[in-house]
């Protein structure tokens, strides 16, 4: 057998189909590329918005920073004396408790300890004033539902007539300052009584309750 015959030609191997595919892919990306070289102005827009989204992305971080900044400053401001304000309010429980331990009797028959008292009287509320400028505030929840974010339950008072969990008595005031607690009121809370259950009538307004036996 001769060589002609065991070797065909390469050409005779080639697919038509594929070959005008390959060429018609090759023009095809070289048409693109040409594209790009010679157009600048979609080169120019392209860049613009990657400019325009990155200039975007850069003033709303700073807005960010800005009110974060604020924020920071003025609970600074806020905060600030809430270690001082603490400290204050141990000296006004002070003087409360100690006009508390003078009998009435004593003040009536005494001219000179009225005078006292009234003096020390006066000292407590100028100093809640003066707290009060500074956002210290008072807390009196007596009457009010039990929240373990600003009381704190010292007992129970057992009472049929009122909703369960109702603040009954204030063992020791609470304050705040801005948002934050700087010290819960101590509290009776009662206990037996009705407890307040959301109103499932589609009816009823937002935010009513219903009374539900314990």
């Amino acid at each position: 057998m001769s060589d002609q015959n065991k070797t065909p030609h390469t050409e005779e191997q080639l697919n038509p189909e594929v070959v005008a595919e390959e060429v018609a892919f090759a023009n095809e990306a070289e048409q693109v590329e040409a594209a790009v070289e010679v157009d600048p102005i979609e080169a120019l827009r392209a860049e613009n918005a990657a400019l325009k989204d990155r200039t975007l992305r850069t003033m709303a971080e700073m807005e960010n920073l800005r009110r974060r900044t604020e924020k920071e400053v003025k609970d600074a401001k806020v905060y600030a004396i809430a270690g001082f304000a603490r400290d204050m309010l141990v000296v006004n429980d002070n003087l409360g408790r100690a006009i508390d331990a003078l009998p009435d009797e004593a003040t009536q028959n005494d001219e000179n300890l009225k005078a006292l008292v009234e003096g020390v009287e006066l000292v407590e509320r100028e100093m809640l004033n003066h707290l009060e400028k500074h956002g210290v505030k008072r807390l009196s929840p007596e009457g009010e539902k039990f929240n373990p974010h600003f009381h704190q339950a010292m007992f129970e008072v057992p009472n049929t007539e009122v909703p369960n969990n109702t603040v009954m008595n204030v063992v020791q005031a609470g304050y705040v300052i801005g948002e934050r607690v700087l010290r819960p009121a101590m509290v009776g809370i009662s206990k037996g009584g009705p407890k307040i259950v959301p109103v499932t009538d589609k009816n009823a307004g937002p935010g009513s309750t219903l009374d539900k036996e314990a």
